[in-house]
């Protein structure tokens, strides 16, 4: 931390609590991070210190592509945009770029707080965004609205990621998994030339509760099944514990991508949370385009998903 005329200075900035009941959550001026979010005082989210700045994108929002982006590099409307490889041991660009930018605050209520962010042209995407996050807390657990504005005069390219990892207090190898998917992405071929395979048959089939064991995660997952409302709901439990936590999308969200954490940058974390990550498209969808949003001038996109325990 550092002091401005006598008043400490957070790493991820100012922060901004809501809570409901037996539930609090902590976002962060930097990144519109879900810093901490907590229900009857055991953590759901493995976050990060107020005196820390977040790590391995905890708790970030991923704008404006979630997940790995192959050199950088991508063609979108006559335009080649460069962005600059902040992974370089895999030679990408991971998640965007507004994880390390201030958001600007609009409202702030004791259960929910309103966040926003403008990306202007840059090498790495040459269009405007307006983007607006909510943070509410209520009877149904967390729900977290994003919406998108293009306010460029271009059609613009657009994919958004989250990143909580999902804890509950007991190492990843003892949690069940369940994830309601029929596919997952290649995992052997580029990124930008992948295929989605069929999970039936293979160590990636959660789409029964089972144990993760020691199982190694890194997958986006597609072909999610959905409810009667249009959610898919993945779900981490504990046995021994009794407790749970759901992570629900709503169909604007049409990949999850599942990480047990093996290799995060401080050992003490490793393996000690699960990553569900929604995502509107699968990586390297600014090279490929499958599924990528293309957003016309004065068009706006919505996409909303949650967090619920039992």
């Amino acid at each position: 931390m550092t002091a401005t005329n006598g008043r400490l200075r957070q790493p991820s900035g100012e922060q901004y609590d809501i809570a409901w009941g037996d539930s609090q959550a902590h976002i962060s001026q930097v990144g519109a991070t879900l810093r901490a979010f907590s229900v009857d005082g055991r953590d759901v989210v493995d976050g990060f210190p107020v005196d820390e700045r977040a790590t391995d994108g905890r708790g970030q929002v991923l704008a404006p592509w979630p997940n790995r982006l192959t050199d950088g590099r991508y063609t979108y409307g006559g335009r080649d945009c460069q962005a600059p490889l902040n992974e370089p041991s895999r030679h990408d660009a991971i998640h965007g770029l507004v994880r390390w930018l201030d958001w600007s605050l609009q409202r702030h209520e004791q259960n929910r707080v309103t966040l926003s962010c403008a990306i202007r042209p840059q090498p790495g995407y040459e269009w405007q965004l307006d983007l607006e996050i909510t943070y509410q807390l209520d009877q149904a657990g967390l729900t977290v609205t994003l919406t998108a504005v293009n306010t460029d005069d271009e059609p613009a390219p657009f994919g958004v990621g989250f990143h909580p990892y999902l804890t509950l207090g007991n190492t990843v190898d003892a949690l069940e998994l369940t994830v309601p998917a029929t596919t997952f992405l290649d995992p052997d071929q580029p990124a930008e030339n992948a295929t989605m395979i069929p999970v039936a048959g293979t160590p990636r089939a959660f789409t029964e509760t089972r144990r993760i064991l020691s199982q190694e995660l890194d997958t986006a997952f597609g072909d999610l099944a959905r409810e009667s409302d249009g959610r898919a709901v993945a779900r981490l439990s504990d046995p021994a514990g009794g407790r749970s936590v759901e992570l629900w999308v709503d169909r604007s969200y049409r990949y999850l991508m599942v990480y047990t954490a093996d290799e995060v940058s401080r050992v003490d974390r490793r393996r000690a949370a699960v990553a569900i990550e929604p995502m509107t498209c699968p990586p390297d969808a600014l090279r490929s385009g499958v599924d990528l949003i293309e957003l016309a001038p004065g068009e706006s996109w919505r996409g909303t998903w949650g967090l619920r325990t039992s």
